[in-house]
């Protein structure tokens, strides 16, 4: 087990001992091996990295006395910087507990901190005089790594939107993927399913410049115009440009100080004497209280006759010998965007309310400035609200727009990919089994998702294991690293991250990494193996990182006993504060104006999705039928709301009430999925946080209990974890509770909701009847839109085509469907009650909800034939419940009897009856309720259920009292 002062010992031992470069380097420089990385570059992920490394001692520094409540480290993990650096800071990312360098590394990117690489060398203009059939030009430039045009092994230029081109090159080191998605490295990317081409390089020209021609910004390999026939082209091997995934970004910034576009990039001294500016000392060129790697790199430095590196010095000696000088590296700037980043993290630590993703609440990884979803990230909980978030940004890049006068919820970039991170042993989590497999179905479907998958493997699994079972997967294209190998790692990920974005379709990185903090092999630590890559590249010396270390380090004390000193939450009102917000008024509002629409502007385009005949002229509609117009007319009103689930599209799901939704919204709205509903929920789940109204079906309650966590640990969570900055609403249907037949036995009457009404801030509605099933569901959709709030919409499945009250052909179940016009009068609130009056409703109060209304109502008949008075209130919302009802109306007769279909144990009643004590009724109360028992098959379920005549005898007890 290795400790804290171990690994900081052991590194500062490492370090020093490294000692200084046998020639240095200019930052601007790429890596000698013709790797993938600039000096600058490698630098800035050396800093992301420590900065993580110390944010894991600050932790268990801070927990030793008692300030610090979270200690998971990244230790070992820090590889996950260059997956950063390889995305683009707009790229939305879900990261699991271990990904402190990931989070310094986006930061860095977000403040433009991360620098740009130089672009690749365009070859000289031959003079017309050259021979053309040289074989070799005589540029200084040219080198062993070096093909030469005309000789047999120059490769023919590729033709302008090739494969090979400059829009879909591939990256170019050593072993990656060629531009038709040939292998480079043996299995270092593979694919299941349909082949797809790899794309690469790209001009390298920052979006923040000027444009240029195409002509200028071809690469050499990939011009469309071929070039004369002494020109040398430069091998992509020894020289590799960076992949599309980096350079396209347009949140990196220009490069600046050159006076010159940065796709031109003279090799000739007389072009460079023309471009170049001044020569400047780097307290010159710095900006004043910040580290500007940008300022370090230039065009054309580094290695050409004739150039020096910025910032360079000569110096002459008494024998007139001289000799160029490179300046050591700076020392963090106190206020950096690493430090930045750091402070983030150290508030989550010592749970302060300045902490800028749950403020206090959790510590986590999140910050919407960063495109960083906060998440619980519980063995891989957060992978299927991944695909579901990949999904809805390419439903909404083709084409699903806002609703009039609905502004944007999340402005992600049309071409984002969504990027989820976790760790070895979860991939045998069922919700990670769930997401993969999601994705890769609905990739064999044709369907894209534009995720990128990383798996961070430390090795606690079964030997090859993890490989096994990520190569496995089919329609998910297999990309590997060693994440103690940064400049690999970057590469890797930059080709994966390329894929992902232009093809659309799923990627899994499986990235090596090693356990610091445990059993891990310490010689295998990836901070260490980037300082190694430093100074043998030339760009440090050891002692100059072992400097930086400290400093930073240092840095970090301050920053933490800042922290320390700032408030943390300090009220129960602070706590829940972004928990669930309720505004009815704006909700009711929301309805409203939802009518108006229908009545106005949208008539037309509502009387053509009706057929001409919309629901209110239908006649009374059973509480399927009116499920399945307020649906519709949802739909119309919410260009972006979308119905799926099992079976919903094509079957009109399994108790037909989504009929026809498809035929009249078209599929892109209304579509089945896998059979799996921890996916169903992440669906959902992503799709909300895109913006969309998603509006999932759970075709039996006893489906719902095997992706529980998806709305109890993502769903519910979402606003709570983000102080209201993040939102996923949504309105999940699931056909619920018994029907007293027992057919399907307990899969299809499953009567338990204690799960649902225990996850904090969760609305749960039960309608009973038709007339209030459509109006709740309004409410639902619009409290989602408005609060985005998630709704479980309980419908149950025994009065789907209940028409009958007291006696067979009464129709008393059945109502009309209101017009839009009445919406508004017949809005219910969250949390509001309806009650009715049997008899003198002086002598009994029956408080029920579901089926048990329907049951209550003949009960009470049944009494009032007696002489006995009841009010029976249907409860209709299980969470919030509408404790100021039931209270008034215990109140006013005395008696209460609860009729709960769910189990006594563990059931709603137990919420009534502890409504009824904590608000000082002191009445007499009796409950009725199924029992503790699943539900068997056939008649026998009438043995463990509720019925009409248990509900008459407990009443008549009550009343005996």
């Amino acid at each position: 087990m290795t400790t804290p002062h171990d690994l900081d010992d052991r590194l500062r031992a490492e370090l020093a001992a490294l000692g200084a470069p046998e020639k240095r380097r200019d930052l601007g420089e790429r890596l000698p091996d013709g790797g993938p990385l600039t000096g600058a570059q490698a630098l800035a992920l050396f800093d992301a990295q420590l900065t993580s490394r110390l944010l894991d001692l600050a932790g268990q520094w801070l927990h030793g006395f008692g300030e610090g409540y979270h200690t998971i480290e990244s230790a070992g993990h820090e590889g996950n910087a260059a997956v950063a650096a390889a995305l683009r800071p707009t790229d939305p990312a879900l990261l699991h507990h271990r990904s402190g360098a990931f989070y310094c590394l986006r930061a860095a990117q977000a403040a433009g901190a991360f620098p740009t690489a130089p672009p690749p060398a365009v070859p000289p203009t031959p003079a017309p005089e050259a021979d053309p059939d040289a074989a070799v030009d005589a540029s200084p430039d040219a080198g062993p790594g070096t093909v030469v045009a005309g000789s047999p092994s120059a490769a023919p230029p590729a033709a302008a939107g090739s494969p090979g081109s400059a829009v879909d090159g591939s990256p170019a080191a050593d072993g990656s993927p060629a531009a038709d998605g040939s292998p480079g490295t043996a299995a270092r990317a593979e694919v299941h399913g349909s082949p797809g081409a790899v794309p690469g390089t790209s001009s390298g020209v920052s979006p923040d410049e000027p444009a240029a021609s195409s002509a200028q910004r071809a690469t050499p390999a990939s011009s469309a115009v071929a070039p004369a026939p002494s020109a040398v082209i430069p091998d992509p091997a020894a020289a590799p440009a960076l992949p599309a995934a980096v350079h396209e970004s347009h949140d990196l910034p220009a490069q600046r100080g050159t006076g010159q576009d940065s796709h031109i990039n003279p090799t000739s001294q007389e072009q460079r004497s023309t471009l170049r500016e001044p020569e400047r000392s780097w307290n010159e060129s710095a900006p004043i209280g910040a580290v500007s790697y940008q300022d370090l790199e230039r065009p054309g430095a580094g290695g050409e006759a004739g150039s020096l590196p910025v910032g360079a010095s000569i110096m002459v000696d008494a024998d007139g010998d001289a000799t160029v000088g490179v300046p050591d590296l700076p020392q963090p700037a106190p206020d950096d965007a690493f430090a930045a980043a750091a402070r983030d993290v150290l508030r989550g630590i010592v749970a302060s309310v300045e902490e800028p993703a749950a403020g206090g609440r959790q510590k986590l990884f999140g910050r919407a400035d960063l495109a960083v979803v906060p998440t619980a990230a519980n063995a891989g909980s957060h992978l299927p609200r991944a695909v579901g978030l990949g999904l809805a940004l390419e439903r909404l890049r083709r084409g699903a727009r806002p609703a009039d006068g609905e502004p944007e919820v999340a402005a992600w970039p049309a071409d984002a990919v969504v990027v989820c991170s976790f760790g070895d042993a979860s991939v045998n989590h069922a919700t990670v089994t769930a997401a993969l497999n999601t994705a890769g179905w609905y990739d064999h479907t044709g369907l894209r998702i534009p995720v990128l998958f990383v798996c961070e493997d430390s090795g606690g699994s079964a030997d090859g294991w993890v490989a096994t079972t990520l190569r496995s997967r089919p329609g998910i294209r297999y990309f590997a690293a060693d994440g103690t190998d940064v400049a690999e790692s970057y590469r890797v990920a930059a080709e994966a991250a390329a894929w992902v974005r232009r093809h659309r379709r799923p990627a899994v990185l499986h990235l090596g990494a090693v356990r610091l903090m445990g059993q891990g092999d310490a010689a295998r630590d990836p901070l260490l193996a980037t300082a190694r890559l430093l100074v043998t590249s030339g760009y440090a010396g050891g002692e100059e990182l072992l400097s930086r270390y400290d400093e930073r380090g240092w840095q970090l004390r301050r920053i933490a006993e800042e922290a320390l000193d700032e408030p943390k939450l300090a009220s129960a009102v602070d706590v829940v504060r972004e928990l669930a917000p309720r505004r009815p008024v704006r909700v009711a509002r929301a309805v409203a104006e939802a009518a108006e629409r229908a009545a106005g502007p949208g008539a037309g385009a509502r009387a053509e999705a009706f057929g001409g005949k919309p629901p209110e002229l239908t006649g009374p509609l059973t509480l399927a039928q009116s499920i399945n117009a307020a649906l519709a007319d949802g739909m119309l009103d919410h260009p972006r709301m979308a119905v799926f689930g099992r079976d919903v599209a094509a079957g009109g799901g399994a108790h037909g009430v989504t009929e026809g939704l498809r035929d009249r919204f078209g599929a892109a709205r209304v579509f089945d999925t896998p059979r799996d509903e921890t996916s169903i929920l992440g669906l959902g789940l992503g799709a909300g946080l895109a913006g969309m109204l998603p509006v999932p079906e759970i075709q039996y309650l006893a489906y719902l209990h095997s992706a529980e966590d998806q709305l109890r640990g993502e769903a519910a969570t979402m606003r709570f974890f983000s102080r209201g900055a993040f939102r996923n609403p949504m309105v999940v249907r699931v056909a619920a509770l018994a029907g007293e037949d027992g057919l399907g036995g307990h899969a299809r009457n499953d009567n338990s909701v204690a799960v649902l009404r225990d996850v904090p801030g969760l609305v749960v509605a039960v309608p009973a009847r038709p007339d209030d099933a459509a109006p709740m569901l309004r409410t639902c959709l619009a409290a989602a839109r408005v609060d985005g709030s998630v709704c479980v919409f309980l419908e149950p499945a025994a009065l789907y085509d209940a028409r009958d009250l007291y006696a067979d052909g009464d129709g008393e179940w059945t109502a009309e469907y209101a017009e839009p016009g009445a919406w508004a009068d017949r809005h219910v609130p969250i949390g509001r009650a309806r009650v009715y009056g049997i008899g003198s409703a002086e002598d009994l109060t029956i408080i029920t909800f579901g089926s048990g209304v329907r049951m209550s109502l003949r009960a009470a008949a049944t009494l009032a034939a007696e002489g006995v008075g009841s009010r029976v209130v249907d409860l209709r919302w299980l969470a919030p419940l509408p404790v100021a009802d039931i209270i008034r109306e215990a109140s006013a007769t005395g008696r209460v009897l609860v009729v709960d279909e769910t189990r006594r144990s563990g059931g709603v009643g137990e919420g009534v009856v502890s409504a009824l004590v904590d608000t000082g009724y002191v009445g007499a109360a009796r409950r009725v309720a199924g029992l503790d028992s699943f539900v068997p098959l056939g008649p026998a379920a009438r043995q463990v259920l509720v019925s009409e005549e248990a509900i008459t005898q407990g009443a008549r007890t009550l009343l005996a009292r």
